[in-house]
């Protein structure tokens, strides 16, 4: 039947009864998850909710984007079915009494992009068997080349004393063919788990596995007050990070460039370069492993 979600047995739809009764609530961490066939961008639907006052632990999964984003603008892109595209509305300002939780400072929502490319990591490694690693600050790389990425935006508190919200966002090439990889101006090769070799290409069990890691993570995260070093959140960023001990070139978002070695990540997510004998902390930029 021509438009039919089964005419490519490779890539089976995604069922939205099956995800909620395994991911939200009572019987799983999320609040409320929506499965849509289309939409320009699943971050854009959750910013929107967000907005609109939505509570946190809204799931947005996207069967195609058509407008999804990347950082700096970048577009992310695959043919329906063939990935996971996912976001997530978080309120770590709020406090949260049931859960014993008191609302994070600002200063550490910065580790939320971290800890989703940790969930990433966690579920890829276990259910496809890839030796799945991070490039600072989120990219997922096998073998080198990126499989998936993750976008976190930031939604303003209103006058009302309504605190920031997160929007995180997770891009996964599944079973994306070679003839259909995006271009990626950073120069880096594409992938994707079927590509790679992965053992397993069900994507349904890949999004159990990353929202319930990532779930997981942020629980860990929100009992230890948004310290990512209590939590052992660092450590298992550092545990699947590819970016560290390597030459690397920072391309830094105001044009300049920076040379030398990642030597570690501080308190903050910050990535820590060994410039020439200065240690720099760099919060945000494009980083390039060189040889």
């Amino acid at each position: 039947m021509p438009g039919s979600p089964y005419t490519d047995l490779d890539r089976p739809p995604l069922s939205a009864a099956r995800l909620r009764r395994a991911l939200v609530a009572p019987h799983g961490p999320w609040h409320r998850l929506e499965l849509v066939a289309e939409t320009g961008s699943t971050n854009a639907d959750v910013v929107a909710a967000a907005r609109a006052g939505e509570p946190e632990g809204l799931v947005v999964v996207a069967e195609r984007q058509s407008a999804g984003r990347g950082r700096r603008g970048r577009v992310w892109q695959s043919p329906p079915r063939a990935g996971i595209a996912a976001s997530v509305l978080l309120r770590p300002g709020e406090a949260v009494a049931e859960r014993g939780w008191s609302p994070v400072p600002v200063t550490g929502y910065g580790w939320l992009p971290l800890l989703a490319g940790v969930a990433l990591v966690e579920a890829v490694r276990l259910l496809a068997e890839l030796d799945a690693r991070l490039k600072w600050p989120n990219d997922l790389l096998v073998d080198g080349a990126k499989c998936a990425g993750v976008l976190a935006e930031v939604v303003p508190g209103d006058a009302e004393g309504q605190p920031p919200a997160i929007v995180v966002g997770v891009g996964l090439n599944v079973t994306v063919r070679a003839d259909e990889l995006p271009e990626n101006p950073t120069g880096l090769p594409a992938t994707s788990l079927q590509l790679a070799g992965a053992t397993a290409t069900d994507r349904d069990p890949l999004l159990r596995s990353l929202l319930r890691s990532l779930a997981d993570w942020y629980a860990r995260w929100r009992d230890a007050g948004g310290d990512a070093v209590a939590s052992g959140l660092r450590d298992a960023y550092l545990a699947g990070c590819a970016t560290i001990g390597r030459r690397v070139r920072v391309l830094l978002p105001d044009g300049r460039e920076v040379h030398g070695t990642a030597t570690g990540v501080d308190p903050d997510g910050q990535l820590l370069v060994d410039a020439d004998g200065e240690t720099l902390r760099l919060a945000a930029g494009d980083v390039l492993h060189l040889r």
